[in-house]
């Protein structure tokens, strides 16, 4: 910024228990979000969208509550739910500042988001911002509560609106486009291949009817996971007796959460263990972990089954969706798949480190959630979007190669496998070693030794019954 720049800057007077401090006139923010500009610039990474959503409902359904058990005045209340119901609506969003890496529990963040309600709520009133009296962060959008009950919460909300916005749209469009590939492809026949060495045929189809199973158990295992994030440690207040809340204050508080957010959540049975412990965090986190390394296995597979064009096995095309190369003209490479592998090896790596600040907390409290927070919510977040872009980019335009993946099936040296209960395990062997050697294909090798006639050969090496599911 240059000198002219800094002179013509307009500035307020804010006061904390540490001091004062000149904040830009027209910034939302306030001094505890100014302090933790300057003590953190680590990353230069802000919150997530969906992290600011789920503090903001908190601080919407809180103000509600609060209200209505008499504990703040209405019209603040009032000025504050239209606070927040602005920046749900994409207000103000580049207000919310604080670096993800911060102050322990959260307490950064947290007053961030007081403080820009709070000044938002001022201007609402018809108030200057810094007015503390008048709207506090602390006394009015923070009455009755405590990062420490806030932040776990608020995981538990991103997380859940994270999954119904992201991650479930995208598995669900992934698994109708694989089991519509599974339909197109069904009656082509492959070689299957296990230690990627020949094995007995398989349909294409139904390697992609796998992939789609795979992908419902996935989501099933996901939604299970889920309901730990329901129980809600809100209003557990700093250590979790609930202290300055309203006795009514956290049944009603996650009643109204409920409404608004259009999820079965409730008050957890004990204030806190739903404050100290990560656990809802690192089992959602292992199910996204799950199903991200199923992910880079199917990935590989899309790799392998389109290598080629003319040295690999190529028995699928995936669409060429940008040039491969900087230097080789005509190259296409599976961009979709490879970026599928990276980004669930970044997931594999944020569930570490969900897995170490989980059983980082002492005494009454976790104090590395917001690692947790941006881990477990971003995890989601990026794998969704991949899933959705590898379907519309990749799994959507696959097309078979159906005379080489049949040319495979028929020339591979496991078909042997159907003859053995025919001729037993010994003479397959000794016809499998003949094939490999001579070159002579199977059917060739039995009748030459008078092992079966060619009619029930015929039955028996019949690659599509050899290859149908039961």
């Amino acid at each position: 910024m240059t000198k002219i720049d800094q002179q013509s800057i307009e500035f307020r007077i804010e006061r904390d228990s540490m001091g004062e401090r000149q904040i830009p006139s027209n910034a939302y923010y306030g001094i505890q979000t100014l302090r933790a500009i300057e003590n953190f610039p680590i990353s230069g990474i802000k919150p997530l969208a969906t992290y600011i959503d789920a503090c903001v409902t908190i601080k919407k359904a809180t103000a509600l509550v609060n209200a209505e058990l008499g504990c703040i005045p209405q019209d603040v209340a009032e000025a504050i739910i239209q606070a927040t119901e602005e920046i749900l609506k994409g207000d103000l969003r580049d207000q919310f500042v604080v670096d993800i890496y911060q102050a322990g529990a959260g307490t950064s963040h947290h007053m961030n988001v007081n403080e820009v309600l709070s000044n938002r709520a001022l201007e609402i009133l018809g108030d200057e911002k810094g007015n503390y009296q008048r709207v506090s962060p602390n006394d009015h959008v923070n009455y009755g509560q405590s990062t420490n009950d806030v932040i776990p919460t608020a995981i538990r909300i991103g997380g859940l609106l994270s999954l119904r916005r992201t991650l479930y749209p995208a598995l669900d469009k992934a698994i109708a486009s694989l089991n519509l590939k599974a339909e197109e492809f069904k009656d082509i026949v492959k070689s299957g291949r296990t230690h990627l060495q020949d094995a007995v045929p398989v349909r294409l189809g139904e390697s992609f009817r796998a992939w789609a199973q795979i992908l419902t158990e996935h989501k099933t295992r996901l939604e299970l996971a889920q309901t730990d994030l329901t129980r809600l440690g809100l209003g557990g207040s700093a250590a979790g007796t609930g202290l300055n809340t309203h006795p009514d204050y956290k049944v009603r508080v996650a009643e109204v959460l409920s409404e608004l957010l259009n999820f079965p959540l409730q008050s957890a049975p004990h204030m806190m263990a739903a404050m100290q412990s990560m656990a809802p965090f690192v089992n959602v986190s292992g199910a996204i972990r799950n199903l991200a390394q199923d992910l880079v296995k199917i990935s590989h597979d899309l790799r392998l089954m389109d290598s080629g064009p003319k040295t690999g096995l190529k028995e699928i095309q995936l669409p060429p969706v940008q040039p491969g190369s900087s230097i080789m003209p005509g190259k296409y490479n599976p961009v979709m798949a490879e970026m599928t592998a990276m980004v669930c090896f970044q997931v594999m790596g944020y569930d570490n480190a969900i897995s170490l600040a989980a059983q980082a907390g002492q005494l009454e409290l976790n104090v590395m959630m917001p690692l947790i927070a941006y881990d477990l919510i971003h995890s989601i977040e990026i794998l969704g979007n991949t899933i959705a872009a590898l379907t519309d980019n990749c799994i959507t335009g696959i097309t078979a190669n159906s005379d080489r993946c049949r040319s495979y099936a028929e020339g591979s040296l496991a078909l042997v496998t159907a003859l053995n209960p025919h001729i037993g395990y010994l003479n397959a062997a000794s016809v499998a070693k003949e094939s490999l050697e001579t070159g002579k294909s199977l059917r060739q090798i039995v009748q030459e030794r008078n092992l079966m006639s060619e009619e029930e050969l015929a039955q028996v090496l019949n690659l599509e019954q050899m290859s149908a599911m039961p």
